[in-house]
């Protein structure tokens, strides 16, 4: 009996170091992500966020579901993840508010052996620089600095020095548009349950170097030279033995701010290799800076529609570059639209057929569902925010549908002007997939014409498209950033400062988060 017992008692202290062993490390998880113009006069504010708690925000990633193993790995303790369209600078009471949220969500989970921070990089608040890099510090003074951090981002978004210093192992995008977005975030996660499941927690060296160029998105896409090249060279970096992860940043062009401006930066454990690998990137980078061009033709807005008129493509995509809400633009310029109806070709219903996407008015939707579909309506729309360039558009046709129930848009009307397709939003949207426009009864690949408030083409519309021209138009997001003003942006910058000697690209190591 006593053997028994013994046995027992054995069996048990076994079986307890054995489920001690097996503890899942607890992994909080938090963000906030926006890219924001201080170019537009939009302001945002929190509802834009969306913002998601607990368990909630396992619906915005898709390696949490059921038949991931990425669940099984952790003791996943998410606190609050918010994420909003691009848009204008962010209100110091949003911002403030939804950290505290964040950070009272925190503490009631306390301790955690591991963070994931997802942010997109680029988010600017009235009366503050860098948001990301403070809120990250306040996050530190909640989880402590010996709780592993991985860190997130846009390839647009930007890295502070005190970002660099407050996170252990950080990533991004290697593509543009983001088609990598998810498998990006899912990186993260890994290289963080990795560093806590093997033991070896922080990375040793973190190398970052500032890259002294700022470029829009528009010039740097990955699927034309030299920007493929370059973004195909990160992923072989980051796959040596001793490299823990290896990233470019592009930096967000249209945001004033000491911190815009590309940086690699790459997180391991051999200190040569992770600085000769920091050095070569930027150094890869730095020499192609001449060979970054359009993704798109360019043009004015007259030449492009004067093109898009005669050609025998269809549809011919034309980008409304200059107020694109996928990039910060307030979305509500009325400038594009008010030429386009103003000329002669689209005066008739039999005119050439040009979907318009879009623009926002609140006051036109409610006239519009008053007059319902197929009645008439006569109101005006957009400028609301930034009407720097052109007045409310007025608009007065025959409305033909109308939708309710977007994310952003809430209420959608199509009113057909002449033989221009408007579509009118309760709240601003970018249109990007076709689907956005199927639902609300247009087909635009029967159009002739499209025109979208948008940069480079999201992968939908790029495969749809039979030509496509970016029209160079004015707003927040305005392409020629030499308009733009900048007063605050380090200098030396190129192609600002056309004559600038080549600068020093020598990696410098970041302390580690808990020294």
């Amino acid at each position: 009996m006593k053997l028994k017992l013994c046995l027992a008692a054995l069996f048990s202290l076994l079986l307890s170091q054995t489920f001690a062993q097996k503890a899942l490390p607890r992994v909080g998880i938090t963000g906030l992500a926006i890219e924001s113009s201080t170019f537009s006069p939009a302001r945002t504010h929190e509802e834009a966020f969306h913002a998601k708690y607990g368990a909630e925000i396992f619906t915005s990633y898709p390696f949490f579901s059921p038949d991931s193993t990425i669940p099984k790995r952790a003791n996943w303790l998410p606190a609050m993840v918010g994420r909003s369209l691009p848009g204008g600078t962010v209100t110091k009471e949003a911002y403030e508010s939804m950290v505290k949220q964040a950070l009272d969500l925190l503490k009631k989970n306390l301790p955690y052996d591991g963070l994931f921070y997802d942010i997109h990089g680029a988010m600017s608040v009235v009366g503050m620089d860098d948001p990301e890099g403070d809120f990250l510090i306040r996050i530190r003074e909640v989880v402590g600095k010996k709780t592993l951090i991985s860190t997130s981002m846009d390839l647009h978004g930007n890295v502070s020095w005190r970002l660099a210093k407050n996170t252990d192992i950080i990533t991004c995008y290697r593509m543009a548009p983001h088609e990598d977005a998810m498998a990006t975030k899912r990186r993260a996660v890994n290289n963080l349950l990795t560093r806590l499941e093997n033991g070896k927690g922080k990375p040793a060296y973190k190398a970052w170097i500032p890259v002294p160029i700022l470029l829009p998105g528009e010039k740097t896409s990955t699927r034309i030279e030299p920007g493929k090249t370059l973004y195909s060279a990160v992923s072989p970096a980051s796959l040596q033995k001793g490299i823990v992860d290896a990233a470019i940043w592009i930096g967000y062009a249209w945001a004033d701010e000491p911190r815009n401006h590309a940086v690699v930066m790459v997180t391991g454990d051999d200190k040569e290799l992770v600085t000769k690998t920091a050095e070569d990137l930027a150094d890869k980078f730095w020499k192609v800076r001449k060979e970054f061009e359009f993704v798109a033709p360019t043009a004015s807005l007259k030449e492009a529609l004067d093109k898009a008129v005669k050609s025998q493509k269809h549809p011919f995509f034309i980008s409304d570059s200059g107020d694109n809400p996928t990039a910060g633009g307030a979305g509500d310029v009325t400038w594009t639209l008010t030429e386009i109806l103003a000329r002669p070709e689209f005066k008739s219903e039999n005119g050439p057929s040009l979907i318009y996407a879009s623009i926002p008015g609140p006051e036109f939707v409610k006239a519009a569902i008053a007059a319902g579909v197929g009645g008439k309506v006569d109101a005006l729309a957009g400028a609301a925010v930034d009407a720097r360039f052109a007045p409310p558009v007025r608009l007065a046709g025959t409305v033909e549908s109308i939708e309710y129930g977007d994310r952003n848009a809430e209420t959608e009307v199509v009113v057909k002007v002449g033989s221009v397709h408007v579509i009118v939003t309760q709240k601003r949207k970018p249109y990007h997939k076709e689907a956005d426009f199927t639902r609300l009864g247009l087909n635009p690949r029967k159009s002739d014409i499209v025109v979208v408030k948008i940069g480079y083409l999201e992968p939908e519309l790029y495969n749809m498209r039979a030509d496509w021209l970016l029209a160079l138009t004015p707003g927040g997001v305005d392409q020629d950033l030499e308009r733009l003003g900048y007063k605050r942006i380090k200098h030396p910058m190129f192609p600002l400062d056309k004559d600038m000697k080549d600068p020093d690209l020598k990696a410098q190591l970041v302390p580690l988060s808990d020294k």
